[in-house]
């Protein structure tokens, strides 16, 4: 059904915003129209019902916000115009953004209004003036500065039709707008006050029912309102023995029976039968519905013309289709989607796991992948559907590569994973056990993607399910929303027959990486240095790499802990720290030249120096800078700006420069793959070696460490000695998801006069250097802020000082 259809409060959104237009006076309208436009134009026709002239654009292929306006020019040229969605509620004052417009003669004034959440709109920037400084498109949490959004109502003069070029798709707020800023064209922004909602989601659909209930928006609702809140249309026959709890609605010709319960937020539609015994809470139910006896509808939608019999129970978020047939008994579970013209069978139980409900997110993807508690969270059935999401966004006959760290769990996912790719049309290459970044070098070796399932690092009940690209890096974020797409509408690609895809375990895989790596990595030196070096592989999947490349690397090794356990698949930790501490106490008394420890997955390095004393992290990350900006004197570097600015002082000591990128590991491998690039690191022990791979690599960072301690002839004592000492704290704060948009906003109005970076999140600059930087999180209810300064005293005081900014907000 085209979203425009969509009825709220028994009425199409489409019909409540030409309703709006009339009362302030816009009698004439063109609808441009593609997806089901024959359905549009039956229900609306000409406009006559509504006292309106209504006329049609039709696109013949997607031309984007404005170029469907374009093709509706031959109307619009002669006078300024106005442009609203046809799916967005909403009670805004047209009349006074028109005034506004012709005050500021603007060219294009844009309709803004102040959301909770903006990560699905257009982020809105406007001066004191009113006059529009930025736009940014559908923002991660690190790039929200905001909570300001483009409604898509614009009022505008017929000129802007010289800044869209016709039969292309072209986007306003993407390419119209920014090139009238450039030039310097008044382009404003009015922010409204009033009710706005963009109906795209299930949640934000029932929302604006239950607004409409409630009387936060100011539309026309059909009917007579019996008793308060309680809204009953035309011919509708309710039993004075049914139980009615307002706010509701009642359409026309509906039919409710003695014993029938009807609770708040429920928008009975037309020609509705509900029969006696029937309970419905914050249900929307759509025409010509029958309700059986006893059935129980909960927080669902019931499209129209669909049969529910008796004791039928349907739970909340569940989404039934047009003209479906719901048998006797069955329980259709929360969140389900049931297509149109389908027939539940009588008894039946239809369950799929709600996803992620709980982090308070409504897509799928984390920090790592698709994580969650095993069997709990993340099940095979769960596994099986993600991988048909993902088979469906690559060609038929594509090869995915497949691995697995040494859990039971993983295995047991993998098999799943394997399952859905073949019966999508997939070939598969399944590398089995092997250390993360392995699987990505094979994923780059030919494959369309790869899936990668690990134990979550640090959680031993939970995994993540990690996606990769062509070139075996994370999805990035578009990527990520396309399956995300696909998963949430559960149309998944099936393979004939003869399609089935094939499956191979390609041989000599270890050997095939340690060769490239050793070919890309300089290891001049090392054999003459007579380095010793002591290796700890955590019982994980590293250790797996290590023999060969050990032997062929000519270094004196000892390798602690080689073995797999199944049983400790991650570590915690207190068990990672007393790890490297037995690995510092192994070192100094072997008198080896330094101590790496790996991660079980072997993705990240953790150091020791020949004193045996742990280098944290962070300081690992700076001693590493040191040594490649040292050797190879220009060049960049990839760093997240959450990192100490004293790296920048290192490299530019050097020769070389920082670009400083979001938190997100996909953008550390963006400009990791830049022929410029020479080193990168996140200070958490990943590292990144640019001639060998774009992504995390503990093994290829250790062999670069080996040979750069082997040419220097210095060790990580000194080098990390001769680097002054960094001062950055970090501290987390609780944030309601509802105000996170809020908070960005307060920090962007706090900080002034300062110099502002929103790289990711926001960074405020003091005159002195120091700096505070706001990031929320995008998968949990958390503000992050780190503070730097020249001694912690300052940097603690930064902090206290921007972390009352968020608690302010946050109340």
């Amino acid at each position: 059904m085209p979203k425009p259809l969509l009825p709220v409060a028994n009425r199409p959104i489409m019909e409540h915003v030409l309703r709006l237009l009339k009362r302030h006076g816009l009698n004439e309208t063109v609808v441009t129209v593609q997806f089901l436009a024959s359905l549009v134009k039956n229900y609306f026709g000409d406009g006559e019902e509504l006292g309106m002239e209504l006329s049609y654009a039709n696109e013949e292929k997607p031309l984007g916000t404005a170029g469907s306006v374009k093709n509706a020019e031959e109307a619009l040229k002669d006078d300024a115009f106005l442009v609203i969605s046809g799916d967005a509620l909403t009670d805004f004052d047209l009349t006074d953004l028109i005034s506004f417009h012709k005050e500021k003669g603007a060219l294009v004034t844009v309709c803004l209004t102040r959301v909770p959440n903006p990560l699905e709109f257009g982020i809105t920037i406007v001066d004191e003036e009113g006059k529009v400084e930025r736009f940014l498109e559908k923002p991660t949490w690190g790039q929200v500065f905001s909570d300001t959004v483009n409604t898509g109502i614009y009022v505008m003069e017929p000129e802007v039709f010289d800044y869209v070029e016709a039969d292309v798709p072209v986007d306003w707020s993407g390419d119209v707008f920014p090139q009238l800023m450039k030039e310097g064209k008044p382009v404003y922004g009015y922010v409204a006050e009033g009710y706005w909602e963009d109906v795209g989601t299930h949640e934000s659909y029932v929302k604006a029912q239950a607004d409409v209930l409630e009387g936060k928006v100011d539309v026309e609702i059909d009917g007579f309102e019996l008793s308060p809140g309680v809204w009953v249309a035309e011919g509708a026959e309710v039993h004075p023995d049914a139980v009615l709890r307002g706010p509701l609605y009642i359409g026309d010709y509906a039919k409710v029976e003695a014993g029938a319960e009807i609770r708040e937020h429920t928008v009975v539609g037309s020609n509705v039968v509900v029969k006696s015994g029937a309970f419905l809470h914050k249900a929307v139910v759509h025409d010509n519905v029958y309700v059986g006896q006893h059935s129980n509808l909960r927080g669902c939608v019931v499209g129209k013309n669909t049969d529910i019999m008796r004791a039928a129970r349907i739970e909340d978020g569940a989404v039934i289709g047009d003209e479906c047939l719901i048998g006797e008994e069955s329980i259709v579970q929360g969140n389900v989607r049931v297509y149109p013209f389908k027939t539940i069978e009588a008894g039946a139980f239809v369950n799929t796991s709600v996803i992620w409900e709980s982090r308070g997110q409504a897509h799928l993807f984390g920090a790592r992948g698709v994580s969650g508690i095993l069997n709990v969270e993340i099940t095979p059935e769960l596994a099986v559907r993600l991988a048909g999401a993902y088979a469906t966004t690559l060609k038929k006959g594509s090869t995915v590569t497949t691995a697995r760290d040494h859990s039971r769990g993983a295995r047991a996912l993998k098999r799943a994973v394997i399952s859905a790719l073949q019966a999508s049309a997939i070939d598969v290459r399944d590398l089995e056990n092997v250390p993360l970044p392995v699987a990505r070098q094979q994923t780059a070796r030919g494959s369309a993607g790869g899936i990668m399932i690990r134990t979550s690092p640090g959680v031993p009940d939970s995994v993540d399910i990690m996606f990769f690209d062509g070139q075996g890096a994370d999805l990035s974020q578009g990527s990520q929303r396309k399956l995300d797409r696909v998963f949430a509408r559960q149309e998944y690609r099936r393979a004939f027959p003869g399609e089935i895809g094939d499956l191979h375990f390609p041989a000599s895989v270890f050997d095939s990486y340690t060769g490239s790596l050793l070919r890309n990595v300089d290891t001049t030196g090392i054999s003459e240095a007579g380095l010793k070096v002591v290796v700890d592989a955590s019982n994980g999947s590293a250790g797996l790499v290590l023999p060969s490349l050990l032997g062929k690397l000519g270094v004196d090794s000892l390798t602690i802990n080689p073995g797999l356990n199944e049983a400790r698949p991650t570590e915690t930790g207190d068990q990672r720290r007393s790890g490297l501490v037995r690995l510092g106490e192994i070192v100094a008394s072997s008198r080896a030249a330094f101590g790496v420890r790996f991660d079980p997955v072997g993705e990240r390095l953790s150091l020791v120096d020949e004193k045996g004393r742990i280098i944290e992290d962070d300081r690992a990350l700076l001693v590493l800078l040191d040594l490649v900006a040292a050797e190879r004197r220009s060049g960049r570097v990839a760093l997240p700006v959450t990192t100490t600015r004293i790296a920048e002082q290192v490299a530019a000591y050097h020769g070389t420069q920082v670009e400083w990128t979001t938190t997100s590991p996909d953008d550390l491998t963006r400009v990791g793959q830049d022929e410029t690039t020479i080193f990168g690191g996140d200070g958490k022990g990943g590292f990144i070696v640019p001639e060998f791979s774009s992504v995390f690599d503990g093994t290829a960072a250790f062999v670069r460490l080996i040979g750069l301690v082997a040419r220097t002839q210095l060790t990580l004592s000194q080098i990390d000695a001769r680097i002054p000492r960094a001062h950055v704290l970090k501290r987390d704060l609780a944030t309601p998801w509802a105000v996170k948009g809020l908070v960005m906003r307060r920090i962007v109005e706090a900080a002034g006069d300062r110099f502002v970076d929103t790289t990711d999140g926001v960074r405020v600059v003091e005159t002195d250097g120091r700096w505070v930087m706001v990031l929320p999180d995008p998968a949990e209810a958390v503000t992050h802020l780190w503070a730097e300064g020249p001694d912690d005293a300052s940097a603690q005081a930064l902090l206290d000082e921007w972390a009352a900014v968020v608690d302010s907000a946050g109340r």
